[in-house]
């Protein structure tokens, strides 16, 4: 799909891509994001969840962690039949909103659809479907294998509880778009929770997109030979989000970054906390680098944890929710 762009356009892109708009610029560029670009058909319902939410855990004194969790796609038409995704389903934000959970936190899980939840998380993945933790007894009746019915229990009665006590909610985004509407719809909301709330974003976001005037109308057709995608890079919203969509939060970022351009990233967007980790060693060790002490606090499993099966995530809130707590009694 070759693209037919104007030097301007051009010029803005490589802008972009350089890193090099003024704050001015990048200030456009992020509204620009809203104005050229449709909300979610969910919007509606996200934002009448959210308030619903929010207004009974300010009536039970409860604190809230909104999570973002899952990939974002990045439509090649506008009536989508192809995207651009990556290979996120969510485990480490589904791991830890049940730890949030279990530390006394309310959740608002804004994941992507069909990613892994809390609580559900042991009984989607492909390789372990739900199918798998059943078995037909002689009477034809269906149980949890034995294996299985102590954790099985555990999680159903976690979820169930979590759902009537108004402790868990749980909107979804597909794209890139919905996404971004999403969270601004709702961190705005959470500023009537003031400081009570902390914003532990973990979905792999979409660096690039294919603006929506650029977009193709219908399906690419293959007949039309070679495919050509002009992709530019998605405006940071970052700093809104620390400083105007809900400035008083704690706020969180887990990022696949090291810790020099972990301190940068804090340096730009004036957030609180980055969790810093390797692709391939996230699940053994990660490092946290909060904006107040400006050094690298290990959090790495030890072989028996390991062993064990035993999930990180459970230390990184703990740790997390420390931070909070500090934060709270400073502030």
């Amino acid at each position: 799909m070759n693209q037919n762009i104007s030097k301007p356009q051009k010029s803005y892109e490589k802008q972009v891509r350089a890193g090099s708009l003024s704050p001015t610029s990048r200030l456009n560029a992020q509204e620009s994001f809203f104005v050229d670009n449709s909300p979610p058909e969910n919007i509606d319902e996200i934002i009448a969840g959210t308030q619903k939410f929010i207004q009974n855990n300010l009536a039970n004194s409860r604190k809230i962690a909104l999570i973002t969790s899952g990939g974002t796609t990045v439509p090649l038409e506008k009536n989508t039949v192809r995207f651009i995704d990556n290979f996120s389903v969510g485990t480490r934000g589904a791991i830890s909103a049940e730890y949030f959970i279990k530390n006394g936190y309310s959740v608002i899980f804004f994941h992507r659809k069909h990613s892994l939840q809390p609580f559900n998380r042991k009984y989607t993945k492909p390789q372990n479907g739900i199918l798998d933790f059943l078995c037909v007894e002689p009477n034809n009746n269906i149980s949890v294998k034995p294996a299985y019915k102590i954790s099985f229990i555990t999680d159903v009665e976690c979820f169930n509880n979590a759902i009537s006590d108004s402790r868990l909610f749980m909107p979804t985004f597909i794209s890139l778009t919905d996404y971004l509407f999403g969270l601004r719809a709702i961190s705005e909301l959470l500023q009537k929770m003031n400081k009570n709330v902390i914003a532990y974003l973990a979905s792999a976001v979409s660096d690039f997109y294919i603006p929506a005037d650029k977009l193709a109308e219908h399906k690419i057709q293959s007949s039309d030979g070679q495919l050509t995608l002009v992709l530019i890079q998605v405006p940071k919203f970052l700093g809104n989000l620390a400083n105007e969509w809900m400035p008083q939060a704690f706020l969180e970022t887990d990022e696949s970054i090291l810790e020099s351009k972990a301190i940068r990233s804090l340096d730009n967007y004036g957030h609180h906390a980055v969790i810093a980790n390797m692709l391939h060693t996230r699940k053994e060790v990660v490092w946290i680098i909060s904006n107040k002490d400006r050094k690298s606090n290990e959090i790495r499993l030890t072989p028996k944890q390991l062993s064990e099966n035993f999930e990180i995530e459970e230390l990184i809130i703990q740790y997390l929710i420390s931070l909070h707590n500090r934060f709270l009694s400073e502030n």
